[in-house]
């Protein structure tokens, strides 16, 4: 980047801050423990979508022993509209070391509960499924102690030998679930009628449908799905989705609120306030979801090991 260009990302990230309000603000945390995590993915050259998207809560939750890795490279083949994680061109080859790196960095860091998550990958032939599959595996040969929470994306597309698009994605899901993971989580994102700007390439109904996959596979799996609030959705729509998720046996619900990584990015249309996210959070609760973590600043990992 030249020294230009980083000028100019720098005037316009200042640009952004600015107009948050207060509740937005704040620390990235304890900045040594940011620097450790940082230092061990680096050098294994493997990801968290902790740095790549730039979370607010990452200093935070690796003091606390958490974190989420990056799986199958830091380049997505979807092009949502609101995700800070690179896109628009080739993913690299997958790195067949990759697996073990990351379970040799759970046990470095001495992580007592590590989420998976990854990049979409429609190239790939199960979309990433055994990849999930062996990282898990491998975690546990290494930290057989260590909780393993798996976001997944909704491995949707694709057929082969006449396979249905259904079929293909319920197989990929069942490779998952067979690894018996913590928690279960694909996140809806945001509400029926804005799926289309804001999730290019994902649909609500397929959403839902990964989640009562997994309820139906291994009931004995908590689901989990988030919404991110501020894309112009009314709280009415919010209280629907929330419906919409329980009906099809989502455990779990994480409410936060989005904030715009770039003026490339979606524009925010409205900043939910503090006291609206524990309205909600309440109304979630009373709907019957076991684990709700509804607030400005809460991203679909956050303290996910308290919920375990």
């Amino acid at each position: 980047m030249s020294p230009q260009t980083n000028r100019s990302a720098i005037s316009e990230r200042r640009a952004i801050v600015s107009a948050l309000p207060d509740w937005l603000r704040r620390s990235i945390g304890n900045a040594s423990e940011i620097s450790t995590v940082q230092q061990i993915i680096k050098q294994r050259q493997i990801h968290t979508i902790c740095e790549e998207g730039r979370c607010p809560n990452r200093g935070e939750c690796y003091a606390q022993r958490t974190a989420t890795f990056l799986l199958m490279g830091p380049t997505c083949t979807r092009s949502c509209a609101f995700c800070q994680v690179d896109k628009g061109h080739a993913p690299m080859p997958l790195d067949t070391e990759e697996p073990r790196k990351v379970a040799e960095s759970v046990q470095l860091l001495g992580l007592r509960y590590v989420v998976l998550t990854s990049v979409a990958r429609d190239d790939l032939a199960d979309q990433g499924a055994g990849w999930f599959a062996e990282t898990m595996r491998q975690i546990r040969v290494l930290n057989p102690q260590t909780q393993i929470e798996v976001l997944t994306p909704d491995f949707w597309g694709g057929r082969q030998d006449g396979t249905s698009p259904e079929t293909l994605q319920q197989q990929r899901i069942a490779t998952i679930v067979a690894e018996k993971p913590a928690c279960y989580n694909h996140n809806i994102e945001t509400i029926r009628r804005l799926q289309a700007p804001v999730r290019r390439g994902a649909k609500y109904d397929c959403t839902l449908r990964v989640l009562q996959t997994v309820k139906e596979l291994d009931p004995t799996i908590p689901i989990k799905s988030g919404l991110m609030l501020g894309h112009g959705e009314t709280e009415a729509e919010v209280i629907e989705t929330l419906q919409d998720l329980r009906t099809v046996g989502c455990d779990r619900v994480t409410i936060g609120q989005y904030m715009r990584p770039s003026l490339e990015h979606l524009p925010v249309q409205k900043y939910w306030h503090p006291d609206e996210f524990e309205r909600l959070g309440k109304i979630a609760q009373d709907m019957g979801f076991s684990h709700v973590r509804s607030a400005p600043l809460v991203r679909s990992s956050y303290h996910a090991g308290e919920e375990a």
